[in-house]
């Protein structure tokens, strides 16, 4: 605690000069995010920093997994779907991405065992939500014996099934129609810090920054 009342002087006394207009105006003006970016709450991928954004930029929904349930569930395990509709409907967002990361520990309780449900029952109900991607890694990929490429692959497809389920909410759907919408899946590897984007026409991850660009 202590190391976080020291980074709140440093910021006060230091940084935030460098941020004083922009607070200022984003204290007037309200909030005007252009993307909801939706990743893990695992405390190594910190959005506004791989996408060096400023506040008032994105619009940040962290969960365990980066998991996004279809709109009909409901309840305590669906507390990111208010935030979708907030950030689509209300900030009118222009873009969506879905970002998950290599050494997703969700992702291993997924491919192992479950929390248990004793213990963690609200862990456990939430990982359930993505059985889909379990199973898509038990038929399509039982054949890898490296658990660590089978959890950075069940990452991936979890990116894929959040982008799936996002399709279910009724005010994404409205905006994707209306043409003033953009999904996006991303991957963090933790290791180098680089990004892949999921490209739909070749159907896999690919560099999002290349040396080209």
């Amino acid at each position: 605690m202590q190391q976080l009342i020291e980074g709140v002087h440093k910021f006060q006394t230091d940084a935030f000069g460098n941020y004083r207009s922009l607070f200022r105006k984003l204290s007037q003006e309200g909030q005007n995010p252009h993307t909801l970016f939706i990743t893990c709450s695992d405390s190594r991928v910190l959005a506004e920093l791989i996408t060096q954004s400023k506040p008032g930029d994105l619009f940040v929904v962290k969960n365990v997994g980066n998991i996004i349930p279809q709109s009909s569930v409901t309840g305590s395990t669906n507390s990111t779907a208010a935030a979708i509709e907030f950030a689509v409907e209300t900030l009118r967002v222009s873009d969506i991405v879905v970002c998950g990361h290599s050494q997703c520990g969700a992702m291993s309780a997924l491919l192992g065992n479950l929390p248990d449900a004793n213990l963690m029952p609200h862990l456990c109900e939430w990982l359930k939500l993505a059985e889909p991607v379990r199973e898509i890694i038990r038929s399509q990929y039982a054949h890898l014996g490296n658990d660590a490429v089978r959890i950075d692959i069940a990452g991936e497809e979890n990116v894929l099934f959040g982008l799936e389920n996002l399709h279910s909410y009724h005010c994404v759907q409205e905006r994707l129609m209306a043409g003033t919408l953009r999904l996006h899946g991303w991957f963090f590897k933790i290791a180098t810090a680089e990004l892949f984007a999921y490209d739909p026409e070749k159907r896999q991850f690919s560099p999002l920054i290349t040396e080209k660009s």
